[in-house]
């Protein structure tokens, strides 16, 4: 699989530049997120690490956002199943 690196910024202003696994745009195109890995590997057969963050808009400059609330976790679980099925 070909590199795929983007430079992602948090709400805190701070840039990292990371490896793009997948993006996900939850049923009614409200939400989207990031499905991104940092390179990093955990447990005893080196399994990356996935993270998920919601992308957000505001008056012209996207960053991304924590996932809080456990109602969006889900949907976003449902999200990956979803892929994972295909």
């Amino acid at each position: 699989m070909e590199d795929r690196k983007v430079i992602i910024q948090g709400n805190d202003g701070v840039k990292t530049e990371v490896e793009l696994v997948t993006y996900l745009i939850n049923d009614n195109n409200k939400k989207t997120y990031l499905v991104y890995s940092k390179g990093e590997k955990t447990g005893a057969e080196d399994d990356e690490i996935i993270y998920v963050s919601r992308i957000v808009r505001e008056d012209n400059v996207i960053y991304i956002d924590e996932i809080t609330d456990d109602n969006e976790w889900i949907e976003v679980q449902n999200l990956l199943k979803e892929i994972a099925n295909e």
